[in-house]
């Protein structure tokens, strides 16, 4: 009872499991990037009163399981941070001053799912994620 979250007039426990990709799917996810996107989009989700619980980052797309109130919608918060992040990315790695607006680093549309009461197995899925790629990657080679 106590993963329960409450706003003034309403109790809540309302966690998705989200993934998206770049465009692409370049593989520019690894390297000094990866190091500090995870914190970007920590700080997004908590101004949009969210809390991302578990989150991966692939060479070419991202895990995450985020917690959000039922004041907004899940579309308005990954939009909010995918748009945001690319923004970051364009100005800390790109080059970008001010001004970005056309170019755009995240791919159109993600995947969301719920997550009731197989949180354990999600989280598990998203730490496990990368060991599971470079399984196929091996069986791929034979």
């Amino acid at each position: 009872m106590n993963n329960i979250n409450s706003l003034s007039h309403s109790r809540w426990e309302c966690k998705y499991h989200v993934v998206w990709i770049p465009k692409c799917r370049r593989k520019s996810l690894y390297g000094g990037l990866r190091k500090h996107l995870g914190e970007v989009f920590h700080e997004l989700a908590r101004q949009k009163e969210s809390k991302v619980l578990e989150g991966h980052l692939q060479s070419d797309h991202i895990h995450m399981l985020v917690s959000i109130p039922p004041k907004y919608a899940v579309a308005q918060v990954v939009g909010y941070m995918k748009g945001k992040s690319a923004i970051h990315i364009a100005r800390s790695y790109l080059g970008q001053r001010k001004n970005y607006g056309g170019m755009s680093f995240w791919a159109r549309g993600y995947f969301v799912s719920t997550v009731g009461t197989d949180e354990k197995v999600i989280r598990a899925y998203i730490r496990e994620q990368e060991k599971e790629d470079q399984r196929v990657e091996q069986l791929k080679l034979f």
